[in-house]
């Protein structure tokens, strides 16, 4: 008697850190299935979404129906079976919908023989542990789920729920598990990270002092925080060597009446002093910027870029408005064109790389994870959060190495060792 196979699942990641995070939540609770890197020999395909921007929306719709012509069985999870999955289930689009409640019940939806469609409510956060990281070497760790900001040219409060912190005893058992299972370095994700603990009583300095204690931890790093969101606890471990000395605070514009425009709770008077304090202390910073966003006028275009080149910025994520149904923003008259925004973009990452550059060739030890074989290279990132290029005879796969001898170039540093 021969026993059937599993079927195969291929899951496809949309978007950012969080959603690495979700997915292999999920394929941590997958029982009778097999995981597979290679779509086409898949039967079912999961589709972890983003929805951030009508963009994000039409590329998830795009790699959908290419699927379904291909003839999968398509599952469809992430923000945006939140915003689109009655959509596209009503379209037979998508066998299945699961929205963020239902992940941990993945397992059983997959066996469902009949299409589904499943989302709960987006008003606690159960225990959610992953256990080991596919094709990874750094771990995720998902702290916090929802953002209780309305900045007016954003779907994801609608999409991910309002602010909500996971029990620092599961945290700190996950992180436990995981450097017990080899991980070092560590990455802190949620939909608004930096709001972790104010529905718990603590802080994210809190927590970020009590999982750096848990034997194994190497390295901490964080994802994007808002300015406003750096407070005394935090201030406290600054100078913490497991700490990354990296730091990405998003800001969204350097303008005064963009800033109150898009509903943010940052000014660039705080801002540029809190940059100037991090920057004293040896950190590399990074931001979020939109270019475009309605209202942004030659006047304030040109006093945005007045005060951006203030800024100590090593690292930036800057992109055009994009809109995004469903926002204050959409509403708003786009008087920026794409050419004159793409302009704009450009003339941002300029100025950031030449600062990058400039970082760089101040020279310091350098840290490092390395995270994969490419081209010749060993690849992977210092503890600034700078991609370093290794040439060397060994085996560097998952290793940290320390570097003191290396040469900056425009695309990251470079090394033999």
């Amino acid at each position: 008697m021969t026993t059937k196979p599993n079927p195969k699942v291929f899951f496809k990641t949309f978007g950012c850190r969080t959603n690495i995070y979700d997915t292999e939540f999920m394929i941590g609770q997958l029982k009778e299935y097999e995981i597979t890197d290679n779509e086409q020999e898949a039967g079912i395909i999961v589709v972890n979404s983003c929805t951030v921007t009508n963009g994000a929306d039409s590329g998830v719709r795009n790699y959908i129906s290419k699927q379904n012509q291909n003839g999968k069985k398509i599952i469809f999870a992430g923000c945006g079976a939140e915003t689109r999955g009655v959509e596209l289930f009503a379209q037979a689009k998508v066998f299945g919908v699961i929205g963020h409640k239902e992940k941990e019940n993945i397992n059983e939806l997959l066996l469902s023989p009949v299409p589904f469609q499943k989302t709960g409510v987006l008003a606690s956060m159960s225990k959610q542990s992953v256990k080991t990281y596919h094709n990874k070497c750094k771990a995720f760790i998902k702290i916090q789920e929802g953002c209780d900001f309305a900045c007016s040219y954003c779907i994801i409060p609608q999409a991910r729920g309002k602010a909500r912190s996971q029990d620092e005893s599961n945290i700190i058992e996950e992180v436990t598990n995981l450097t017990a299972a080899g991980y070092k370095e560590f990455i802190l994700t949620g939909t608004n990270t930096g709001s972790y603990g104010k529905d718990k009583g603590t802080t994210l300095g809190a927590l970020l002092q009590k999982l750096s204690q848990i034997n194994g931890v190497k390295r901490i790093r964080l994802g994007s925080i808002e300015p406003v969101q750096i407070d005394d606890s935090f201030r406290e471990i600054l100078k913490e060597s497991w700490l990354e000395k990296h730091l990405h605070i998003a800001i969204q514009h350097t303008d005064e009446s963009m800033l109150r425009l898009m509903r943010r709770r940052n000014n660039f008077r705080r801002d540029f002093a809190l940059f100037e304090e991090l920057s004293s202390l040896g950190f590399a910073l990074g931001t979020d910027f939109i270019v475009g966003h309605p209202g942004e006028n030659e006047e304030i275009w040109q006093n945005a870029l007045f005060n951006f080149k203030k800024l100590p910025l090593t690292h930036l994520h800057a992109f055009r408005y994009s809109k995004r149904d469903g926002t204050p923003s959409a509403l708003m008259k786009q008087n920026v064109n794409g050419v004159k925004a793409k302009s704009r973009l450009k003339e941002l990452q300029h100025i950031v790389s030449e600062n990058n550059f400039a970082f760089r060739q101040k020279k310091a030890s350098l840290d490092v994870l390395i995270e994969e074989q490419k081209g010749g290279f060993y690849t992977g990132f210092d503890q600034f959060y700078n991609r370093i290029f290794v040439k060397t005879a060994h085996n560097l796969s998952g290793k940290w190495i320390n570097i003191n001898s290396y040469e900056p170039k425009r695309e990251g540093n470079y090394a033999f060792f």
